[in-house]
C-alpha cells in the first residue's frame, strides 16, 4: 500500500462527522439512580425542526449529556433503530422505579385534527435530529492530525513551486507538486508541521501536530502536478505538505463518561489563544492509552493557587536570617491552605490519537485556559 493510500485510510478512520444519532438500548449504568431531573421538566415534547438531542435532554436532565442512561427502547426498535425526527413525542416515565425516556410514535391526530387521504414523500434520513449542532463541530471534521516524528510524515505529496517567485501563496493561486497520486483523488488537504505537544506534568513528548491551512485540487496530475488552492486558513507557502482529503464517513457516537479515573490537562487551545470558552476546540494529554475515545465526556476544572493560611501557626518558630540584616531573628513558618480545583466547564471528545485528544468545549462558567485539569465528570 503507497503512504497515500495508508495517510487516507488512517485519515478517514479517525475522521469524525457529526451527524443524526441512532438510538440504541443503553446497558445498565452505575449510577444512572443519581441522575437529577429538572426541577421544572415536561412529562412529554414534541420534537421540533432545529432540535438536537443534547438539547431536549436538557429539558429533562441537569445533566443532558447523561441523556444515554435513561433512553428506553422496544425489541423492534433495536432490530431495527430508528432516528429521531420532528413531530416525534419524547416521554419521561418511571420503568421499575427508575426514570426513562422513551418515543411516542402512536399517538394518533389531536381531536380536532380534520383528515383526508394524501401521499407524503420525505426524505426522513435528512430530517433526522443531530446530537449537537453540527456546526459546533463542522469546522474541525477534517483537522487536526498528529504525526509520530516532526517532519510529518515523510514522502508526503508537497508543493514545491508556482509559476511566478511569489512565496507566499492563497486562495484561488495555482501551485506545483510532487508525489501527488491520481488513485488518492483530487481533494486534498494542505498540512504544515507545527509544534510539539508534551505532557503539562511529565513533559512527555506526545505527538508532534500538522496544523491545517486550507484545501487544493488536482488541475492536472504528473510527474509534477497543478493544483489550484480552494481554500485557506492562511498563509500558503514552498514546502507545505499535501494530504488525500478522506471522504467523510458517517459515525454514530453516543455522549458517556469515561470507564475509569482521567487526570488530563489542557495543553493547547485552538489558535494558540490565550483563553477560550464555549465551541472551541482544546488539546488535552490524554489517548486512546488513557481510555479516551470518541463521544467522552470530561469536566474541566480550575486549579486554584495556594493561599497563605491566616490563623496563628503552632508550629515552633525558626530562626531565620535575612540578607540586608546579620542579625537573627525567629519567626513563624508560613502555612499554605490547598484550594480544591473549581469545575468550570464540559468537554465533548471528537477526535483521539494515542496519547493526545481533541475536545470542543460544551460550556464554561469561566475562560478555559492552558493547564485547566480534564477529569472524569
Amino acid at each position: 500500500m503507497s503512504l497515500n493510500s495508508r495517510l487516507n485510510s488512517i485519515i478517514a478512520t479517525l475522521l469524525f462527522s457529526a451527524v443524526p444519532l441512532v438510538l440504541m438500548l443503553p446497558s445498565p449504568a452505575a449510577g444512572a439512580e443519581d441522575l437529577q431531573l429538572q426541577d421544572s421538566r415536561p412529562d412529554r415534547y414534541t420534537v421540533q425542526k432545529g432540535d438536537t438531542l443534547w438539547g431536549i435532554s436538557g429539558k429533562f436532565l441537569k445533566q443532558p449529556w447523561r441523556w444515554p442512561e435513561i433512553w428506553r427502547m422496544n425489541r423492534e426498535q433495536i432490530k431495527n433503530p430508528h432516528w429521531i425526527y420532528p413531530g416525534d413525542v419524547v416521554v419521561l416515565d418511571k420503568v421499575d422505579g427508575q426514570w426513562r425516556l422513551s418515543l411516542n410514535r402512536t399517538a394518533g391526530p389531536r381531536p380536532d385534527a380534520r383528515l383526508s387521504p394524501s401521499i407524503r414523500v420525505e426524505n426522513l434520513e435528512g430530517e433526522a435530529i443531530p446530537t449537537i449542532p453540527a456546526g459546533d463541530l463542522a469546522p474541525y471534521l477534517s483537522k487536526p492530525l498528529i504525526a509520530t516524528t516532526r517532519d510529518g510524515f515523510p514522502g508526503a505529496a508537497r508543493i514545491i513551486a508556482a509559476h511566478d517567485e511569489r512565496v507566499v501563496r492563497g486562495e484561488g493561486d495555482y501551485v506545483y507538486a510532487v508525489d501527488v497520486e491520481e488513485k488518492a483523488g483530487t481533494q486534498w488537504l494542505i498540512y504544515r508541521p507545527g509544534k510539539v505537544l508534551r505532557s503539562y506534568d511529565s513533559n512527555e513528548t506526545l505527538g508532534y501536530e500538522l496544523r491545517y491551512l486550507g484545501t487544493a485540487r488536482v488541475d492536472r496530475f504528473g510527474e509534477v502536478a497543478r493544483m489550484e488552492i480552494t481554500s485557506a486558513r492562511e498563509e500558503i507557502l514552498m514546502g507545505d505538505l499535501l494530504l488525500p482529503a478522506p471522504r467523510e464517513e458517517l459515525v454514530n457516537f453516543v455522549p458517556h463518561a469515561p470507564d475509569k479515573a482521567v487526570d488530563g490537562r489542557i495543553i493547547a487551545l485552538d489558535g494558540d489563544s490565550h483563553e477560550v470558552g464555549r465551541g472551541h476546540l482544546v488539546t488535552v494529554d490524554r489517548g486512546l492509552r488513557d481510555g479516551l475515545d470518541v463521544g467522552t465526556v470530561l469536566a474541566i476544572y480550575h486549579p486554584t493557587a495556594v493561599i497563605v493560611d491566616p490563623r496563628p501557626s503552632t508550629e515552633p518558630s525558626v530562626m531565620a536570617r535575612f540578607a540586608s540584616d546579620p542579625t537573627r531573628d525567629m519567626l513563624q513558618p508560613t502555612r499554605y491552605l490547598n484550594i480544591p480545583p473549581e469545575r468550570s466547564g464540559l468537554l465533548f471528545i471528537f477526535r483521539v490519537f494515542d496519547k493526545v485528544a481533541y475536545g470542543i468545549v460544551l460550556n464554561a462558567s469561566e475562560p478555559v485556559v492552558t493547564g485547566d485539569l480534564a477529569r472524569k465528570p
